[in-house]
């Protein structure tokens, strides 16, 4: 599934992307948590084609994606990165986006879509 038809699925906003082709990209599953531990510990084959789906709205959820090469998460529940954080997401280059809906709403649009979990 193209990152576009991710982000138009759930009525996600930019928050921040550094790549100019954003859209154009891949992604063949998605991994949902608010425990950075659970991600590290879980996405293990193809990350960069994995969508971090994620409710923590700070630093450690940037920092975990770049561990894992994730370069596209999406923040729910309405929740917005500081400036620092989104400054962060700029070093890291990161497509960053969010939506209003809840994790659970968001994690089932995208699996009727036919985007899988890991």
């Amino acid at each position: 599934m193209r990152a576009d038809e991710i982000i138009e699925a759930i009525h996600a906003v930019m928050l921040y992307s550094a790549d100019a082709g954003w859209g154009k990209k891949e992604y063949s599953a998605a991994f949902a948590t608010d425990l950075m531990s659970d991600a590290l510990a879980m996405i293990q084959q193809s990350p960069e084609t994995t969508v971090l789906i994620s409710g923590l709205c700070n630093a450690q959820v940037l920092r975990t994606a770049e561990m894992l090469d994730v370069n596209l998460v999406i923040i729910v529940r309405g929740k917005h990165l500081s400036d620092r954080d989104l400054a962060i997401a700029d070093e890291m280059n990161l497509s960053l986006f969010a939506t209003d809906l809840t994790m659970y709403e968001t994690c089932g649009i995208l699996y009727e879509k036919g985007l899988h979990g890991i």
